[in-house]
């Protein structure tokens, strides 16, 4: 079962997740072989969240996972959304045909009814329904996109369909090799 989780930060909680890098790391290494992607978000050079989309049992594991990580329990988030997800591409980030550099990257939540576009653009790094936890409904959409901008980057959810539409600048994450 894929669920995706988004850790929003809690406004000034950058030196506390600088203080806890070490640990997060750690921790998401115990999930490495099940993440399809992950990385930070950010406005400007301001960290303002985390995103983990990865492989797990059930919604228990998937709570666990999101509520045991050491940001959320020292208070670093202000939020977390953890939905259920379908990979509609079928690969993880690191399986990207366009790689790992160039263009700027996205992540483009779409939360209601909308349609996205189909899945075939070669932009999409990671893309897939947001879903209720028994998997039969959508609730919106999640993509991690490389576009020029953050308008291109929200061209990938059609019009106004979405209740709202939240574009942050993404970058691919994890321990440094």
């Amino acid at each position: 079962m894929e669920f995706f989780c988004f850790h929003r930060d809690r406004v000034g909680s950058t030196p506390l997740r600088e203080r806890l890098v070490e640990e997060h790391w750690a921790y998401m290494d115990r999930f490495a072989d099940r993440m399809i992607a992950r990385g930070p978000t950010f406005d400007g050079e301001v960290l303002t969240g985390s995103v983990h989309v990865l492989d797990l049992p059930d919604p228990a594991a998937a709570r666990a996972f999101a509520f045991d990580e050491p940001g959320y329990q020292a208070g670093a988030y202000r939020d977390v959304l953890l939905r259920r997800w379908r990979n509609a591409l079928g690969r993880t980030m690191w399986q990207f045909p366009g790689g790992p550099g160039g263009g700027n990257r996205y992540l483009v939540l779409g939360l209601g009814a909308g349609e996205p576009v189909p899945a075939e653009r070669d932009d999409l790094i990671a893309f897939g329904p947001l879903l209720s936890d028994d998997g039969g409904t959508t609730l919106g959409t999640a993509a991690l996109v490389r576009a020029p901008d953050p308008d291109a980057a929200r061209a990938v959810l059609t019009g106004g369909e979405y209740a709202t539409v939240e574009v942050r600048a993404w970058r691919p994450g994890g321990r440094p090799g």
